[in-house]
């Protein structure tokens, strides 16, 4: 594909801007990302050199969007709604969660819109979510619009992303079929570790801040907290702690099962999914492999492949830990995006658009 920048791509749920980033990465011209949360604005612009509109879908207008497609010959439209509703970590009863009706105002937006590619990307629990309607209703309006669309369940690690994480992506065009690329990790030790993504960065002690990376802090710990992590070995369990520090509710049934709470990542293995609680030791397997405290917010954030000097607080602000772990957690991983983009990019290099 000789000429990206005759491509117009517009990011819908754009957040902090880690598709936006990966297909930026890949050349292509991104010219606006749409999120509902105005705190994502500074990360996403200051990073990306692309406008940010604060807006709420539901109630945004297809024009908006084509204002910023408007002098481009190929049109794209991305985008991630809010995987709250179809997540496996949601336990409680997802239909209440209004989120879900999102992704099909989504396909609405793409009908009334009419770009010539679109990516959809999401958790594979969607395919279930009210017996698979939700992402059948979803993909039946769009290849009754005219689009051939394919839908992949990506591990993220075979492609270089050091965390176990499973996607949904769905892909649609209306030229032809869009085949994503291959994975570029053949077997389980090609896989990128956590040590090849922060054995670089300096220590830390709980609650502390790196002198040259602010965002490179984490949560304090508490005594027993302390004293737990301290008997935690990288990628065990609770049941290797003493007695008296194991907590009440894992001596439950209902908690026997959820073994990774309070645990050590380890060297030599992918990260954990990232979430937007990540930066909490008691959260999940959150802990750092040989340091005494849970992962910082830079260290989630190179999880999620954003680079080194992606910055996410406008200088002389207050770093707030839970925005800044909504903002990182809620991220799709940059090296997914360029994935997406390098999918979409051969496709162009194939097809007749």
């Amino acid at each position: 594909m000789s000429d990206k920048k005759r491509i117009a791509v517009v990011d819908i749920f754009c957040g902090a801007g880690g598709l936006t980033h990966g297909f930026i990465q890949e050349g292509f011209n991104v010219t606006a990302g749409i999120d509902f949360d105005n705190t994502c604005k500074y990360p996403y612009e200051y990073n990306n050199d692309a406008v940010f509109l604060n807006e709420d879908v539901m109630n945004l207008k297809a024009d908006t969007i084509k204002e910023y497609m408007k002098d481009a010959n190929i049109k794209i439209l991305v985008g991630c709604a809010p995987c709250q509703p179809f997540s496996t970590y949601n336990t409680g009863d997802r239909k209440k969660d209004d989120k879900w009706r999102l992704l099909y105002r989504f396909a609405e937006l793409i009908k009334e819109v009419s770009p010539d590619i679109f990516s959809m990307e999401n958790v594979p629990a969607l395919k279930a979510f009210d017996n698979g309607q939700v992402l059948s209703d979803f993909i039946e309006t769009l290849e009754a619009a005219g689009y051939q669309v394919t839908e992949f369940i990506v591990n993220c690690q075979e492609y270089g992303i050091p965390q176990y994480r499973r996607r949904l992506v769905v892909l649609g065009s209306r030229n032809a079929r869009i085949k994503l690329i291959s994975p570029i990790c053949k077997t389980m030790t090609d896989y990128k570790t956590v040590k090849d993504t922060i054995g670089m960065l300096p220590p830390i002690a709980a609650g502390e801040i790196s002198e040259n990376d602010p965002l490179h802090r984490c949560a304090r710990l508490g005594d027993t907290n302390l004293r737990r992590i301290k008997a935690s070995k990288p990628g065990g369990t609770w049941r290797d702690w003493p007695e008296e520090i194991i907590a009440k509710c894992h001596k439950k049934a209902s908690g026997a099962t959820y073994a990774s709470v309070y645990g050590r990542m380890s060297w030599n293995e992918p990260s954990p999914t990232m979430t937007t609680l990540c930066f909490g030791y008691g959260n999940g397997r959150f802990g750092h492999p040989e340091q005494d405290r849970a992962i910082s917010l830079r260290e989630a954030a190179l999880f999620q492949t954003f680079p080194l000097n992606y910055q996410f607080v406008k200088p002389g602000e207050k770093y707030v830990t839970k925005i800044l772990g909504r903002q990182i957690g809620n991220a799709v991983p940059v090296e997914l995006g360029r994935v997406i983009a390098k999918s979409i990019a051969k496709h162009l290099e194939n097809t007749d658009h």
